[in-house]
């Protein structure tokens, strides 16, 4: 009997916050998530997300890319390899084509690398130089005013995403453009990462902790782009994929870090 209750509870709490992202999103900030002294900055910014693999933008930063389309940002993507660890990397980078022209990015501001020192695979050591260096020329190329990545832990571990964490802090840290500001997404623990919605009452308590301007949290407000995103990318999309897409509080909420 009391495993039935607790099913239930869970049930009851996970449809209610399905129901809360579907009809009345929220945001954990007062202010536009680009700020300047506090005042909303209503120029429209150039924003580069830098990934580490073809299908990372759809499986954790859906709802970043639904809070920035939406609200009118010119989102650029940067994929810094074509995902060959099985030999599918052109089928992947063409998938991220279509992942992104659902999610609202037009194709002309995505790229996808194929270079020799950055190949996808654990165990594979992806120089921070290099890294920084091809970042900084994308960020030249496109006037980007902010980039978005992984966080030091990268969501899974994955070696390549936190390599892509180090590579922007090396930017961050070399680079002559003291205005260029860096954000990164919050990794969780295992429970609240296979939380699905219920998650976005913990990541809106946390980030309503921090101090204002340093943490953002994103809701997505259309939650089913995510997992057609994710389809684009029919060479990964398996049982357990699918799963994760329904299972992971990524499809449903992004926390972004301000990098220091």
């Amino acid at each position: 009997m009391a495993w039935l209750i607790i099913i239930s509870s869970v049930i009851v709490v996970w449809v209610a916050s399905l129901v809360k992202i579907l009809h009345g999103s929220f945001s954990s900030s007062k202010d536009d998530f680009f700020s300047n002294g506090g005042t909303f900055n209503k120029t429209r910014r150039n924003v580069l997300l830098v990934v580490a693999h073809p299908d990372d933008e759809s499986m954790f930063f859906s709802p970043t890319f639904s809070y920035l389309t939406s609200r009118g940002y010119n989102l650029h993507v940067l994929c810094l390899s074509i995902g060959d660890a099985d030999g599918k990397g052109n089928i992947r980078k063409y998938e991220l084509y279509l992942a992104c022209a659902i999610l609202k990015v037009p194709g002309q501001q995505v790229r996808c690398l194929d270079h020799a020192e950055l190949q996808d695979g654990f165990g594979k050591v992806w120089s921070h130089d290099l890294l920084a260096t091809i970042i900084e020329e994308e960020v030249a190329k496109h006037g980007i005013d902010l980039i978005i990545t992984f966080d030091d832990y990268g969501v899974s571990g994955h070696c390549n995403h936190r390599d892509v964490h180090h590579g922007v802090r090396k930017l961050l840290h070399d680079t002559s453009q003291q205005d260029i500001e860096a954000w990164e997404l919050v990794s969780t623990n295992l429970l609240r990462k296979y939380s699905g919605p219920v998650d976005i009452w913990l990541s809106y308590l946390c980030a309503l902790r921090c101090s204002s301007g340093v943490t953002h949290c994103f809701i997505n407000e259309h939650p089913r782009k995510s997992f057609l995103a994710m389809a684009q990318h029919s060479s990964q999309w398996v049982w357990f994929r699918k799963l994760f897409v329904a299972l992971s509080s990524y499809t449903y909420v992004n926390t972004l870090r301000r990098i220091d």
